[in-house]
């Protein structure tokens, strides 16, 4: 593989995300090259592999911190760009096979869109673009001819389970969930929950952002309503299992009764992997998991009362159109609000349930109401913070 090296571009590479699939291409010096990398404001972070991994360009997306990086970068040969602009422009670079998307939120959408339109492969981090515009992306991805490979674990495993069986009809798919920090509290146990606990989740090691999605359940509702768009399935074809282990992923159901499921250990490196390397599996030195250690796995129903950021994101993809946009624009800002000591732990589904009711409903949004949506949601979020 050493002639012909897969050239890949990271789009948010100083993120978890981000830095684990670097750990991977690091691993795996003579399969890929880094063609991009970009971060949003930790400059010092992106110098320091800039100039391990010496890729063709980097954009900083602060452009006040352009200069710090440029200024480091352009000696050893690295083009240094920033702004917005560049960041959705710089993945149409011909150089480019793979793009990696591990950007946080909304701010994935127009990159992604880019990235599609210009006929490149996705390796997808970055469950908002599908949650906000799934019937856009999906459409786009489909005319050019476009792979989109799912990084979340969940959405991993699905696909994964389905190597070998795509011509088979999926019954439902199984989506596991670890319950988060919280599991099997109710409402009067979490009243005055802080970010502190709330960022100390039990499996994963995961950003700020994913961590308190995960504490809500809106991570599970995101990815509910990304696998909806990815497999190409009807609400009632995806289920929610808690299972606190974390060691089956997820599971697909056929339509004679038979159950695939992935197992592993709770690691994100190996859908990373399994993402940029598709169709081959190569070799890693990830831990192995060992059954004799996991005597007991163990699976309940979801607590949707409490947790009522779940049976919202059903209701966002049962209604379709800009309502998962408005659901994601709400959560992104009542989670920001939340890790300012702005907002409480369960304020933030309430911020997100009165945006839904509130904000005009599109049935078959465009591009440009997508954008229109998110903004309106996000000024009416604010409002009533």
């Amino acid at each position: 593989m050493t002639e012909d090296k897969k050239h890949i571009a990271i789009l948010g590479s100083t993120g978890s995300i981000g830095t684990q699939a670097l750990e991977v291409i690091a691993s795996h010096s003579d399969y890929f090259e880094v063609e991009v990398l970009t971060a949003q404001n930790n400059a010092d972070l992106l110098i320091a592999q800039a100039k391990k991994f010496k890729p063709n360009a980097v954009v900083i997306v602060n452009e006040d911190l352009y200069e710090k990086v440029k200024a480091e970068l352009v000696p050893l040969d690295i083009k240094v760009f920033a702004g917005e602009n560049a960041l959705a422009s710089i993945v149409e670079m011909s150089t480019i096979d793979l793009v990696l998307t591990a950007l946080v939120g909304f701010a994935g959408l127009k990159p992604t869109i880019k990235a599609i339109e210009s006929g490149k492969n996705i390796a997808l981090a970055n469950k908002e673009t599908l949650v906000v515009a799934g019937e856009l992306i999906t459409k786009l991805a489909r005319e050019k001819g476009v792979n989109i490979f799912p990084i979340d674990s969940e959405h991993s495993a699905i696909f994964q389970c389905l190597v070998g069986e795509f011509h088979n009809p999926i019954e439902k798919i199984i989506l596991t969930a670890s319950g988060g920090p919280f599991r099997g509290k109710k409402k009067a146990d979490l009243i005055e929950i802080t970010k502190v606990q709330a960022l100390k989740h039990p499996n994963w090691t995961m950003g700020a952002k994913v961590t308190i999605d995960s504490a809500t359940l809106m991570n599970k509702g995101l990815e509910v309503i990304e696998a909806k768009w990815l497999f190409g399935l009807k609400a009632d074809q995806i289920e929610v299992v808690v299972h606190p282990q974390s060691i089956i992923h997820s599971l697909v159901q056929f339509r004679d009764g038979s159950i695939k499921a992935q197992l592993g250990l709770p690691d994100m490196r190996l859908p990373i992997q399994f993402a940029l390397t598709y169709p081959e599996r190569l070799l890693s030195d990830f831990p192995r998991f060992d059954f004799a250690k996991y005597s007991t796995l163990t699976f309940e129903k979801p607590d949707t009362e409490t947790f009522r950021n779940l049976a919202l994101s059903f209701e966002a993809m049962g209604k379709a159109g800009n309502m998962p946009c408005v659901l994601n624009a709400a959560n992104e800002v009542a989670v920001t609000e939340f890790l300012k000591d702005n907002l409480g732990f369960f304020e933030m589904t309430r911020v997100i349930e009165q945006c839904m009711a509130k904000t005009s409903y599109i049935k078959s949004p465009t591009l440009e109401d997508y954008l229109a949506t998110d903004s309106e949601t996000r000024a009416r979020a604010m409002e009533m913070i």
